[in-house]
């Protein structure tokens, strides 16, 4: 294999943002880049990497402290593993002093590697005051190694060191972070890369890990204070009298007509900018640790494939990535790998991965070019031959607006669910998918399989019936598996949507699923509450899920805010409409406003899992629910070591 390795913001006067709440329990949450051939990986890794190249202004203040971005790369599979100390440490983060946690004093941590088929050893040495874990995000492993405190080990302490070991039984693009608290936003978080036991499929000459992230230098606790104290805090973006306006120009609609939109905005207690909770007017967007203006630069030479490793390790930030002037192959998605899809952009969620390839091909420099959803910044880098080349930086786009589509109120014909019929259109009927109830699970003996094509593309919501913990609700919610996203698909660029993505090998259990349950996102963003089907993790009770039963999650999105879903230790296959095989394998899911998305589930790992929203502010707020694979769904959940 070969490796790789190694940034702020311009807030247009545009939009974004909104809310969260805090839980009284809160959910146990608890430039220079070298480039090896394939032969030299493990000779390049016992070496280390070379420091990112910086200017030397910024290299005589970072002596007493050092720098964000100096990351190492460590071989977890090697003989004896490896080792891993958590602690606070002052760097220089966009050319300011930050005290961020560090994993071996960088942040990002260390790029850890392993390989399928061989143990996986780390010790994990926390140097902290507090408390600390590391989860191993979309990795399959006992629960008791997962590392989400409260669900399945009790945490590591200060002084005390854990040591995580299991086989290794996957390969892709992974990352880890720590599940304690709001440590994560504090720079704890690394890329994960398992190389494959057989061949890899994938062709490529050169590879690079590409690490976006956001940082502020708040407290993560004060900036979560300030957005249950005021909703909108960090939204610069809102509509205004003084900026009435410029969306009148904007949009091309007349003053009273722009009055009327605002009128009923205000009447459902919403707002059109609410894209992004926290936004770039408090945080520096970081790729591998370094802000924009530090511009790490990726060498390959003119004509090499180059394989970019992208995770989305930010806290709360959705970001559109491309590489202006050259077009990237989609390779792989949270690990695994698809059938390859040429594009000129990706919207890559928090806490997903995507591979691709691009081909480097003149003597030319390329910007990498990494947008916040919301436009209020961005992190960037450089492709290029040599270091100390560059490219001109896109402008920021216009911040999106949300519409009333986005709410389920009025949809376009790909999101109308219609269908041709004798060269009419017809909407579908919609469907009502009552809200799960532990309390009403039928006999698993007393079910059928359920169907795996042509599922219902509209759900109606109906009236209010979660309590205060959701206050906004789409009237129905869509099919939306083809659609690029909010502020996405309107310049004539091709944007990757789920519905391009399908399996590279149909995976050994696509039976079809017998039960399912229905969770409805919701949220209160004037409490700033989250939670699902109303509840806050506090509020709620275990989910179950039958050891080795076949079932399925319908999510309906009943917010107006993009959500990240996560499932610890079990593959979601993504209903996109393909042939039942082909449906794409995830770890993370976005789930867009007003959508309804589907995933199936095989229940093949015994313990308490967690299954939450991976905004961390949301999940914070009770956007969380723990999964027990039990025996029996009528008794207690398992001891995976019995």
């Amino acid at each position: 294999m070969n490796l790789s390795l190694a940034t702020r913001y311009s807030c247009t006067e545009r939009e974004l943002v909104v809310s969260d709440n805090s839980d009284s329990k809160e959910p146990p949450i608890s430039n220079k880049q070298p480039r090896l051939s394939r032969r030299s990986f493990v000779k390049g890794a016992a070496a280390g990497l070379a420091g990112l190249a910086i200017s030397p202004s910024l290299q005589a203040k970072s002596k007493p402290k050092g720098v964000a971005g100096n990351f190492s790369v460590l071989d977890a599979s090697k003989p004896g593993g490896i080792d891993l100390y958590i602690e606070r440490k002052d760097l220089l983060i966009d050319g300011k002093v930050g005290r961020p946690i560090t994993i071996n004093g960088s942040i990002p941590g260390p790029v850890i590697r392993m390989k399928e088929g061989r143990e996986a050893l780390m010790r994990v040495h926390n140097r902290l005051g507090e408390s600390t874990s590391i989860h191993w995000h979309g990795m399959l492993v006992p629960f008791n190694m997962d590392g989400v405190p409260g669900i399945s080990f009790p945490g590591i302490d200060p002084g005390e060191t854990f040591t995580y070991k299991f086989d290794v039984r996957q390969n892709g693009t992974y990352w880890y972070h720590s599940h304690t608290g709001l440590q994560e936003q504090l720079g704890h978080y690394g890329q994960l890369i398992v190389e494959p036991e057989d061949d890899d499929p994938v062709d490529y000459d050169v590879e690079h890990t590409i690490v976006l992230s956001d940082w502020t230098f708040e407290d993560p606790t004060t900036a979560f204070k300030k957005l249950k104290t005021m909703e909108g805090y960090y939204n610069f973006q809102r509509p205004t009298i003084a900026n009435l306006d410029d969306q009148v120009k904007a949009t091309d609609k007349g003053l009273m007509e722009v009055i009327g939109k605002r009128l009923n905005w205000d009447w459902m207690r919403m707002d059109p900018t609410d894209i992004a909770d926290i936004t770039g007017s408090t945080y520096t967007y970081l790729l591998n640790g370094r802000s924009a203006r530090e511009n790490p630069t990726f060498t390959a030479e003119p004509g090499q494939k180059v394989r970019f490793r992208i995770t989305n390790a930010a806290t709360m930030s959705y970001f559109d990535f491309r590489i202006p002037g050259l077009p990237m192959t989609v390779v792989n998605a949270d690990g695994q790998n698809v059938e390859p899809v040429e594009t000129d952009e990706l919207r890559i969620a928090v806490a997903e991965t995507y591979d691709v390839v691009v081909t480097l091909p003149d003597d030319k420099a390329y910007t990498v070019f990494a947008e916040a959803m919301d436009r209020s910044g961005y992190a960037r880098g450089t492709l290029a031959p040599k270091e100390g080349m560059a490219a001109k930086v896109p402008e920021l786009r216009r911040r999106p607006m949300l519409t009333m589509a986005d709410m389920g109120m009025v949809h376009g014909s790909m999101k109308m669910a219609k269908k041709a019929m004798g060269g009419e259109m017809e909407m579908a009927k919609p469907v009502k998918y009552e809200a799960h109830d532990e309390a009403k699970v039928s006999p698993i003996k007393n079910r059928t399989e359920l169907p795996v094509k042509d599922l219902p593309t509209m759900v109606e919501h109906g009236p209010d019936e979660h309590g205060p913990g959701s206050i906004t609700m789409a009237k129905n919610a869509y099919r939306q598996f083809d659609e690029p996203g909010v502020g996405l698909g309107d310049d004539n660029r091709r944007v990757l949507s789920y519905g391009q993505l399908k399996v590279l090998e149909t995976p050994k259990d696509r039976r079809p699923p017998t039960r399912e349950i229905n969770l409805h996102l919701t949220g209160n963003m004037h409490q700033y509450i989250w939670g699902f089907n109303g509840k806050k993790w506090s509020e709620s009770q275990m989910i179950r899920f039958k050891y080795g039963e076949r079932l399925r999650i319908n999510m309906i999105n009943d917010t107006m805010m993009n959500h990240p879903i996560h499932l610890h230790g079990m593959w979601m296959d993504l209903y996109v409409g393909h042939e039942y095989g082909k449906n794409p394998r995830k770890h993370t899911v976005n789930v867009q406003p007003a959508e309804l998305l589907t995933v199936d589930i095989t229940a093949d790992a015994p313990g308490q899992w967690a299954f939450h929203c991976h905004l961390l502010y949301h999940m914070k707020a009770g956007m969380f629910r723990t999964v027990a694979v039990v025996r029996d769904l009528e008794g207690e959940p398992i001891d995976a070591e019995a």
